[in-house]
């Protein structure tokens, strides 16, 4: 390799890759969180909202100023001491005009500047315009007096603030949200008349505990009112840790019936609202509302309207669960992660940021006097040279006409500085004329008052806090208003349940033989005259109620839970089971069961076995549901009967009927209750193990009092009762009468009774 091709590395620095990256992402963390995420407790501002304010008052752009194109306002930022993006600049800059973001904005915009729904809604720099708020006075009015220090800016040309001079504390009134390096910042806002209390408290007894200073600070203040349920307790505790969660919730009213929300959570967007809501209601889970509007305005900036079905609907019952489910309710975090005055970021409570401010506030005050001390000074310097100049105006006047330098001659005859003496210099001759020494005098009495009343409150801290009381005085009687948020203790917000939120109608619920289901709106449904998929037929239907829950039962004997809402309408053909259940391998569907979770069941297998169950107990939220009947190999379940009557058993009787024709009646009583299980014995069957394709039982059901046994076979039906019956009464597990001839293959059971919701 030649010598032209070698590189030399003589006077660059090696540095070992982690050490280099380390340091990187150390300095880059440290620039994140001072200079662009976090606030400062002085001002209460992030580095480019401090710019955006500072470039706005450069331009002129007070309160009473006509506003500027916001696109001016950006450039200036950014072009002077901002260096990043136009488009972040401007979102910090209308972020400070939203009266929903800002409780007190520092930025009045013309324009579009987005909306509570969309705060990023607004229109683009260039069709905005933006001024100052009277407010943002408070942060600037102290500026040019001496009160904070300055450094060049980005390119070294301008000189910016530090800080600005707040004559309150923004960062509590305003409150601030950021994400750093490893850190964050959320400090909610407050009310200023309640933090202006609190200060003065803290100026007069600074050992004011967290309890004393919430007597004042009853919690945070949003923009958008709303109301905050965290009980006290929590209040306190957050204001003492620096850092929790609040919940905050909409406010309603009552109006001829409807409710109307007049008030979200902070940064809550009421079509969102409005879309959860929808949301409910088109899954049929809010039966109790039938409409709602967004009658919002610029009068009514949030008003959004639930008409109710009727005047029964519990309003506050609904509200709970539409504070549960939606972002009516929602839990607003705190974490006061401030920089300090130390220049270091932490979190402080309540106390430490109040009291660290008034800090702030005191030193800021203190420079401000200073600044007008050192300026009171150098015009009494001035006033005393001009005071001699007019006692010996002739000989000053003859000075000046003869010399070439006049000015070290007036100096030494006189005894004058060197800044006396430049300024009758530069004194006009028209001026001579007013320079009278009563004038002069007066000016000067009037000026050593001042001075002598700016010693005494620079020296004595008693006056200096005196000062500060009535400055914040002031301001909280020209910028105070009433807090917006309501500070009220609630009971956590509950969401109804499932069966309360669906409508309380009739159905019947229908089993095809292949599995599938739907769900036919009323009682009076007869299942025989519906439609079936070619090779399907009708198997088991159960009449209940839209709110609960229907028991599918398999051949297996486990048993699954759907609810009645959730199957699909009988104006079609249904919907497998199999899709939304888990069965056995092999196992097909053979029974539906719905109604009250009370109410009793005969389940039973063809092995002639078989016991009562509650229908709630059925219940499960698995998709493999569970085990409630035990059924022999290769045998199956026959499709359940229910009953129906008040009192169990009552006098209810039980039916079965085998394969052969046989049937027995017998008294429900001798028929126990269970959970799961084989059960015992309802017919006896010839044979001690069973054995698919001898006598089995194929049907049962439960005859009440003057109910007829209806008995199919085929297309035909045979109706017992009363004295029929009676034929057929025997015991438990004995094997019943035959039927007549003709009536010996029964393919199931039914009984004749009176429908009903």
């Amino acid at each position: 390799m030649s010598d032209q091709n070698q590189l030399d590395f003589e006077g660059i620095e090696r540095q070992p890759l982690l050490e280099f990256t380390e340091k990187a992402y150390l300095d880059y963390s440290m620039y994140v969180i001072l200079d662009r995420a976090l606030p400062h407790i002085g001002d209460g501002l992030k580095p480019v909202q401090r710019r955006i304010i500072f470039a706005m008052s450069e331009l002129g752009l007070a309160a009473a100023a006509k506003p500027k194109k916001s696109a001016r306002t950006v450039g200036d930022v950014i072009g002077k001491y901002h260096p990043h993006g136009d488009t972040a600049c401007y979102e910090a800059m209308v972020h400070m005009a939203q009266d929903f973001s800002f409780r007190y904005p520092i930025v009045d915009g013309q324009g579009n500047w987005g909306s509570t729904d969309d705060p990023k809604s607004f229109a683009a720099m260039r069709y905005t315009e933006a001024k100052l708020t009277p407010y943002a006075a408070v942060m600037l009015a102290e500026l040019g007096q001496g009160t904070v220090d300055w450094s060049p800016n980005f390119d070294g040309t301008l000189d910016e603030p530090r800080l600005l001079p707040a004559g309150l504390p923004n960062l509590l009134l305003n409150g601030a949200a950021g994400i750093a390096v490893g850190m964050s910042t959320d400090v909610p806002p407050h009310n200023l008349n309640e933090v202006a209390t609190a200060l003065i408290r803290l100026l007069d007894e600074p050992n004011t505990t967290i309890r004393g200073l919430c007597k004042h600070i009853k919690g945070p203040d949003f923009p958008t009112g709303g109301e905050i349920i965290s009980p006290k307790s929590e209040l306190q505790a957050i204001y003492k840790s620096g850092t929790g969660t609040l919940r905050v919730r909409a406010t309603y009213e009552l109006e001829d019936g409807d409710v109307v929300i007049t008030n979200l959570p902070h940064q809550v967007s009421g079509s969102k609202v409005l879309e959860q809501i929808a949301a409910q209601m088109r899954a049929k889970k809010l039966p109790m509302v039938e409409d709602l509007r967004d009658e919002s305005d610029h009068e009514n900036p949030t008003r959004l309207v639930l008409m109710l079905r009727s005047s029964r609907v519990d309003a506050e019952e609904l509200m709970s669960h539409l504070f549960a489910s939606t972002d009516l309710e929602r839990t607003q975090r705190v974490n006061m992660n401030v920089i300090g005055l130390d220049g270091k970021p932490s979190v402080r409570g309540l106390k430490e940021l109040l009291s660290e401010w008034l800090d702030y506030r005191l030193e800021t005050v203190k420079r401000r006097l200073r600044y007008h001390l050192e300026r009171v000074e150098e015009r009494l310097h001035i006033l005393g040279g001009r005071l001699t100049a007019y006692l010996k105006i002739d000989q000053v006047i003859a000075i000046i006409r003869k010399e070439d330098k006049p000015k070290p001659v007036l100096m030494k005859r006189f005894k004058l500085t060197d800044i006396q003496a430049e300024d009758i210099l530069n004194l006009r001759l028209r001026q001579l004329a007013k320079l009278e020494e009563i004038n002069i005098r007066a000016e000067q009495d009037e000026l050593s008052a001042e001075r002598d009343t700016l010693k005494k409150q620079l020296k004595s801290r008693v006056q200096l806090k005196k000062l500060v009381r009535a400055e914040i005085l002031m301001a909280a009687e020209q910028f105070g208003d009433e807090r917006r948020t309501v500070i009220i203790e609630r009971e956590p917000a509950q969401a109804l349940d499932e069966t309360q939120l669906i409508a309380n109608e009739p159905v019947t619920v229908i089993l095809s033989e292949r599995g599938w289901a739907r769900a036919a709106k009323g009682h009076d449904i007869d299942p025989l005259t519906l439609s079936y998929k070619s090779g399907d037929a009708y198997l088991n239907a159960a009449p209940g109620r839209s709110n609960q829950n229907v028991v599918f039962i398999d051949s297996s004997g486990r048993a699954y839970s759907l609810p009645a809402h959730s199957l699909v309408s009988a104006r079609g053909q249904g919907e497998p089971l199999s899709g939304r259940l888990n069965p056995p391998e092999g196992a097909v569907f053979c029974g539906v069961m719905t109604g009250d979770e009370t109410s009793r069941w005969l389940v039973a297998s063809d092995a002639g076995y078989g016991f009562f169950v509650q229908l709630g107990q059925l219940h499960s939220r698995n998709r493999a549901g569970k085990a409630l009947i035990r059924v022999p190999d290769q045998g199956k379940v026959l499709v359940p009967a229910p009953h129906y009557g008040e009192e169990f058993p009552g006098n209810a009787l039980v039916a079965a009927v085998s394969s052969i024709g046989r049937l027995l009646l017998f008294p429900a009583e001798e028929l126990p209750e269970l959970s799961r299980g084989k059960g015992i014995k309802i017919l006896g069957i010839p044979g001690k193990k069973y054995s698919a394709g001898e006598e089995q039982m194929v049907a049962v059901a439960l005859v009440g009092p003057d109910e007829q046994l209806l008995v199919f076979s085929g297309q035909r039906r045979m109706s017992l009762g009363g004295d029929d019956l009676e034929h057929y009464l025997g015991t438990r597990g004995l094997r019943g009468s035959m039927l007549p001839r003709g009536w010996r293959k029964v393919e199931r059971l039914d009984v004749e009774r009176e429908s009903g919701d």
